[in-house]
């Protein structure tokens, strides 16, 4: 069986984007995908294009019962089905396992497969684009900060640090991940819902007054939520996420407009994921993100009736496509 210092499960544009890197770098790297994308890698390799230009061979597994085991794991799927996927996982050994995806479900489901003391926070501030022809597109290249649960910056975190940044990808530890991980939550519904609704580039909709509004009463109600679980949030580099939910309305669609403005400039054609996921006619990972999120806000008796029509809304453009 397989064994290997990196395994990343998924090879959409993130995981193929930090698998490049990492094999280009000499690193042990082995992917986990299927279909017709694992033959893609298999015949051709990882290609990178964008902000780099990258092409590496690396070996595919298709069945994961095949991995022995790796010192990190890194999960990098969509948020869909993700305990399924985890599960022909659960023979391997697994030293460290962190997951890039969207949601705040998933260190709970790492929890579950390999047990919380080798689960390690993490999220992803990069982006990408799985191309038809199989190529990646990488468009941002901001970070993948990862950090211990309990909020310590330990040795195991500051080596996978070190190996990722030296590989290419920023990165960089959190001593509060899981601050760090509600913060990406909260913007990351208001840019998901409103790419899927509206269907427009990133900088079109947060210029737009009344998106950012809109994007604005979303933060909030996640902030309300984490409020409720404890939780502090904590400044992002795509929106300062406190300052959103702390002063008055307007301030706070002004400032969403500016970062509006900065995305035109500096990533024009850039795109949510979701919005990817609609236009290539691939599912919507919604009950594992937002649909974890509203259940907790009746559980906890916190209303978010935004987020819950948004919910609903959504629902609706997944079924349709």
């Amino acid at each position: 069986m397989a064994k290997a210092e990196f395994a990343i499960l998924g090879a959409g544009a993130l995981g193929s984007i930090v698998g490049a890197h990492l094999a280009n770098a000499g690193h042990d790297v082995v992917l986990l995908a299927r279909g017709r994308r694992a033959e893609q890698i298999a015949a051709n390799g990882l290609a990178v294009e964008g902000l780099v230009t990258l092409h590496a061979r690396v070996p595919v597994l298709a069945d994961p019962r095949q991995l022995g085991g790796a010192e990190t794991l890194i999960v990098a799927t969509k948020a869909i089905s993700t305990a399924a996927s985890l599960e022909p996982l659960r023979h391997a050994d697994i030293g460290s396992a962190l997951s890039i995806q969207n949601g705040l479900l998933k260190n709970e489901l790492l929890g579950d497969a390999f047990g919380r003391e080798r689960v390690l926070g993490a999220l992803a501030n990069f982006s990408g684009e799985l191309l038809p022809s199989g190529k990646v597109l990488f468009t941002r290249n901001n970070g993948l900060t990862v950090g211990e649960l309990d909020g310590a910056v330990s040795d195991r975190v500051r080596r996978i640090v070190d190996v990722l940044e030296q590989s290419g990808v920023r990165a960089n530890a959190s001593d509060d991940i899981v601050a760090a991980e509600w913060t990406k939550f909260a913007a990351w519904v208001g840019l998901m819902a409103l790419s899927v609704t509206t269907r427009l580039n990133t900088w079109e909709y947060l210029c737009h007054p009344g998106a950012a509004r809109v994007l604005v009463r979303l933060v909030r109600e996640v902030g309300q939520l984490a409020a409720a679980r404890g939780v502090k949030l904590v400044g992002a580099p795509v929106f300062p996420i406190p300052q959103l939910c702390e002063v008055a309305e307007e301030q706070a669609v002004e400032i969403v407009v500016a970062v509006g403005r900065n995305f035109q400039v500096n990533a024009p054609t850039h795109r949510v994921s979701a919005l990817q996921d609609v236009e290539a006619g691939r599912p919507l990972e919604l009950e594992e993100t937002l649909g974890h999120a509203v259940g907790m806000a009746r559980q906890l008796g916190v209303p978010t009736p935004l987020l819950e029509n948004f919910y609903g809304l959504l629902g609706v453009i997944a079924d349709a496509r």
